[in-house]
């Protein structure tokens, strides 16, 4: 069955690109570029990798890309998943970034975005792979500072098909950036986000309602309205 499921042609809908960041990779460039990290080997680091909720996966998700500071970081870091996705036969991947997440340590959207897309621009080519970008706002962040980022995304929209909301969901309800999201629709990107991973299912509704989401990242406690799991079943 493993190899019959690994040789099957697939597209990969939903990965973190930052959060494909495997320990190796992580070790190498964190010695490249000087960066401590707080695990002492490559085996304590994928250890940390045993997640049991969405917090634990952010909390080494947030530590590991300390060590993405330059473009080709961010090359490296996009390749890596793209050469790991041809061995398991993907041929589509759509493709999520946090550029917020690299600004608010001195990283400019510049950096970050040309390593991703110079990746992606060379994978049709050499690997047989097509993809898609969705350009996240962190949730736990400011309106304003969502707003910046589109703003900044904007000269990139060539590449940036939609605009997505990540990061720690309890608290942060969508509706909350419904101006950021009708500001990038109006400027024609796509829209989607995640909603029900911890928040309630009125997050799910907000995001539909409020951001004009198309699609819904996870939103598994919509189990906890009928109604709502018709609502997604038809749109």
């Amino acid at each position: 069955m493993r190899p019959f499921i690994r040789d099957i042609p697939k597209a990969e809908l939903h990965i973190h690109i930052e959060g494909s960041l495997e320990p190796e990779l992580m070790f190498t460039l964190a010695e490249s570029n000087k960066v401590k990290l707080p695990f002492n080997s490559v085996e304590d680091a994928r250890k940390a990798y045993a997640f049991d909720n969405l917090q634990s996966f952010l909390d080494v998700y947030y530590q590991g890309i300390n060590v993405l500071i330059r473009e080709q970081d961010f090359y490296d870091l996009t390749w890596a998943y793209l050469v790991k996705a041809k061995e398991q036969n993907v041929r589509h991947t759509e493709i999520f970034f946090d550029p917020q997440a690299h600004m608010q340590r001195g990283i400019r959207f510049e950096t970050v975005f040309n390593g991703i897309n110079q990746a992606l621009k060379n994978s049709p080519r050499c690997l047989g792979i097509s993809a898609k970008l969705t350009m996240c706002f962190l949730r736990d962040l400011s309106v304003e500072d969502a707003m910046v980022t589109l703003q900044k995304g904007l000269r990139y929209r060539k590449w940036i098909t939609a605009v997505g909301l990540d990061s720690s969901e309890k608290g942060y309800p969508p509706e909350k950036f419904k101006p950021v999201f009708r500001k990038a629709r109006e400027e024609g990107f796509l829209a989607v986000a995640h909603a029900g991973e911890e928040g309630p299912p009125e997050y799910i509704r907000q995001a539909l309602d409020d951001l004009g989401a198309l699609r819904i990242d996870h939103g598994v406690r919509c189990l906890e309205n009928p109604h709502l799991v018709k609502r997604l079943k038809i749109e």
